[in-house]
């Protein structure tokens, strides 16, 4: 063990100070465990009674009593005064006033509470100071301070001479530490309310000695008397005592420093303006205008800090506002979200990202990274530990870290070039993560930064990072949304024959997020083609997979040929089996489920021309006729999917070759935002203006709609009527005869090698037998055959008026038919059934190899 380190002063740092009378005055002290046995000592203690820290600490402090031990205090006395004669080493008697404090814990004494730095102390037992005066005597009278210190205060004063010994008291402040002057006379502040708020608020009294400007400072105890929050108790570093930081740094905790009571320092100057000492004055926190300033700060971060969802906005709003009411040079770095700084981080290199910079000087020249360049910070540096560690500290310029990292770090270099004398580094945390950290420093204001600056810049630099973390799972809800909505859209068009389609998608834009808005192209069987587009309610990723969901509910019920009608009439049924099986989850089921989707579904067949549509609660199509005449299809509403109780209706129109149809979602009208008739009027006039191609015609339509970002999803589909030429349609009507038979196969055979595809014939004729025989057989009369010339494929149908539906099955070894819709779906590359009001169609689809 050894002896304790010298106290630090006003005067130079050394265990020594000027008394009044211009001798020299110094505080002894010393540590005792609960038992009375000695744990540390100090160099001023050997200085006083002769005996060396190692032939006193571990022996009982009884050994230095000359006269009757005196009487215990109880445990829970928080501290003792009195007047006690100790032996010298070299046997002569020394009467002594001391003044000893119980050496409990924050927590209340259980030994957990954290430390200077955040270390577990478990300290208790007692410390003991005594001041050693200059002479025997008082000092002399200051009459004058005296008047000047406490002429009709009624708050706690207390007189500080130049090297921060207590000269004078007034009986306020005697009342509020339960002491009497006499006791109190040639102690510091430390010595009194021993804690790092002491010691913080004696730096600001030398910057008082110096500048000769009075300060606020927090004050070293409450109203009670009790030493303030956040003190551990330790004066100094004490032989035998191992809780302090073993860099010796001045780093602290973070913790709560608004006080009961507030200090301030007010220079004692004479008439010349010469400084003699310093006055404390306490007073209630609400009345001091530090304490209004930091609420304010704090009333302005709650309107100023995270107004978006932009992260980096939000890093400089924070340094907006602390620079210059707070700081003199403010930074912010931030590092990538899936760098997870751990404990394991002091022993090595972290890197940010220059994120936000404010100084109060032009240019920011503190400022040596560039926004949005990467920075490493070099480990043991003061930004790496508090990432590591996420922890915030204060430092001043003597601490080790800080004068290591100014000096070995070129990047620190602003540390020295500005002249900084006081540094506050902040983690910013936010749902369980580090997001980065946040640097404060003072260089103009020469007021080094208080455990209530680091408090304040804490509750400040949490809010800017609870922005921050929304505003990052709010882009990452968003990218995944996004993904799920483009991967559940089509990728690309279907190739077919029908139509000329374009399609435009634009997401949402607001905080709510991606809808579920989409659209689709769906090849049908005899060259038909449906078009469909939706409207989820809602936004999400629980929005976008709901659409998922009734996509490919609508691709299945489109492959079996249903009308449009009974089409939405199933996706009605679904979207109500849907909300019932969610029905437990929680109370967003109805949207989960679909409840309120709006579909418009549409068929074209480019053989008749003909376009069937029906709408469940969706906006009507538009049509471009041929000479650019535009209107609405007057197609019967039906109520939103989901609803149920009320039917679909189809309507069916025929549409010139080269009529442009336009589907598209609510969003592209917004009605929330812009009159109807003026979105109608205007999307009429981008759709009647000629164009050479359809992604012209959707990008005006876009351009001339949409002034400012979507607030709803949009999706606009485009398509133009095409006609099948009447020479690729060959048709026939078949009399109900066993013997038609062949005349079908001839029938095909000669079309065939008069398109000329005769390789397709063999194929073509083994498929016209099979069809033609099922539907003499099992259907009724009339009967049609139907072959059509595609450009990539031949389709063969055959009609009657039967609703029986053919089904393939697997036959016996002795069965005698059975066998021909197996031979039907071996040679065919697709084939199927579809009904329609008279009767079915059975049809099969070969594809031409191009020429």
């Amino acid at each position: 063990m050894t002896a304790m380190e010298p106290l630090p002063t006003a005067a130079g740092g050394g265990p020594e100070s000027r008394g009044a009378d211009g001798g020299t005055a110094y505080t002894a002290s010393a540590t005792l465990d609960d038992h009375g046995v000695v744990t540390g000592w100090s160099a001023q203690a050997h200085h006083l009674l002769g005996h060396t820290p190692a032939e006193i600490i571990g022996h009982p402090a009884t050994l230095l009593l000359a006269g009757p031990p005196p009487h215990a205090p109880p445990p829970s006395t928080p501290r003792w005064s009195g007047t006690l004669a100790l032996r010298h080493r070299d046997g002569h008697t020394l009467r002594l006033r001391l003044l000893a404090h119980h050496r409990g814990t924050e927590d209340g004494g259980d030994g957990t509470g954290p430390g200077r730095n955040g270390g577990g102390h478990g300290r208790g037992g007692w410390l003991v100071v005594a001041a050693v005066p200059a002479s025997s005597g008082d000092p002399p009278a200051h009459d004058a301070v005296r008047g000047w210190a406490f002429a009709q205060s009624p708050c706690p004063q207390a007189v500080f001479d130049a090297g921060l010994r207590l000269t004078r008291a007034n009986a306020a402040f005697e009342d509020t530490l339960g002491l009497r002057e006499a006791e109190m006379r040639g102690l510091r502040l430390a010595d009194l309310a021993p804690g790092d708020t002491a010691r913080q608020t004696e730096t600001h009294m030398r910057s008082v000695l110096t500048s000769g400007r009075p300060q606020h400072a927090p004050a070293p105890f409450a109203a009670d008397g009790s030493t303030a929050p956040g003190h551990n108790g330790s004066p100094g570093t004490w032989a035998g005592d191992e809780d302090r930081a073993a860099d010796g740094t001045g780093a602290v905790d973070g913790a709560d420093g608004e006080h009961a009571l507030r200090a301030t320092l007010t220079p004692l100057a004479d008439p010349a303006g010469t400084v003699h000492g310093v006055v404390l004055t306490t007073h209630p926190a609400a009345e001091d205008p530090e304490v209004r300033r930091r609420s304010h700060l704090l009333h302005d971060a709650a309107t100023r800090i995270g107004t978006t969802l932009d992260t980096t906005r939000t890093a400089q709003e924070l340094t907006d506002l602390v620079v210059p009411e707070l700081a003199d040079y403010a930074a912010v770095d931030l590092i990538e979200p899936s760098t997870r700084p751990g404990a394991a981080g002091s022993d090595g290199p972290v890197t940010v990202t220059r994120t936000a910079a404010r100084s109060i000087l032009p240019g920011t020249p503190e400022a040596l990274i560039a926004l949005g360049d990467t920075a490493t910070y070099p480990p043991g540096s003061p930004p790496a530990q508090t990432l590591a560690t996420g922890k915030a500290a204060l430092y001043d310029i003597t601490d080790a870290t800080l004068a290591r990292w100014a000096a070995q770090d070129p990047r620190a270099a602003w540390i020295r070039e500005a002249g900084t004398h006081s540094v506050i580094a902040i983690p910013l945390t936010a749902g369980g993560a580090t997001l980065g950290l946040a640097v404060f420093s003072r260089h103009r204001n020469p007021v080094p930064f208080s455990a209530d600056d680091l408090a304040l810049t804490g509750k400040l630099a949490h809010r800017a990072a609870t922005a921050i973390h929304n505003a990052r799972r709010y882009a990452r809800e968003r990218t995944t949304t996004m993904t799920l909505q483009r991967s559940l859209l089509p990728h690309t068009l279907p190739d077919q024959a029908a139509l000329d389609v374009a399609t435009r998608y634009l997401p949402a834009t607001t905080h709510a997020g991606v809808g579920g808005d989409w659209f689709d192209v769906i090849p049908l069987s005899g060259t038909r083609v449906a078009l469909v587009v939706g409207d989820v309610v809602g936004h999400g990723i629980r929005a976008s997979a709901t659409m998922g969901r009734l996509r490919t509910a609508v691709r299945t019920l489109a492959d079996v040929d249903l009308p449009p009608d009974e089409l939405l009439t199933h996706l009605d049924d679904l979207v109500i089996h849907l909300c019932s099986d969610d029905a437990g989850d929680d109370q967003d089921a109805e949207t989960a489920g679909g409840i309120g989707t709006t579909c418009l579904y549409a068929v074209y067949d480019p053989t008749t021309r003909q376009c069937s549509l029906a709408r469940a609660g969706h906006p009507p199509p538009a049509v471009v006729t041929p000479d650019h005449a535009v209107h609405f299809l007057d197609v019967p509403v039906g109520p939103p999917l989901g609803l149920g109780g009320l039917p679909f209706e189809t309507m069916t129109t025929n549409l010139p070759e080269g009529t442009v149809l336009a589907l598209y979602t609510n969003g592209l009208l917004d009605p929330h935002h812009h009159d109807i008739d003026q979105s109608l009027d205007k999307m009429f006039t981008a759709l009647a203006h000629p164009a050479g191609s359809l992604d012209s015609i959707c990008d005006r339509v876009l351009t001339t709609l949409i002034t400012h970002r979507p607030t709803d999803d949009i999706a606009l589909l485009v398509a133009r009527t095409r006609t099948l030429p009447p020479d690729h349609i060959a048709t026939w009507q078949l009399p109900n005869d066993p013997a038609t038979v062949a005349q079908a196969r001839h029938h095909a055979t000669t079309q065939l090698t008069a398109w000329g595809l005769e390789e397709t014939s063999f194929t073509t004729e083994l498929l016209v037998s099979e069809l033609v025989t099922n539907a003499i057989r099992y259907g009724k009369p009339p009967i049609q055959l139907r072959l059509i010339h595609n450009t990539t494929a031949l389709i063969t149908e055959v009609t009657d008026t039967s609703n029986t539906t053919p089904h393939l099955r697997r036959a016996r070894t002795y069965d005698e038919g059975g066998r021909g819709l197996l031979l039907v779906a071996q040679l065919a590359q697709q084939w199927g059934t579809r009904h329609h009001p008279r009767g079915k169609t059975i049809w099969t689809e070969q594809a031409l190899t191009p020429a």
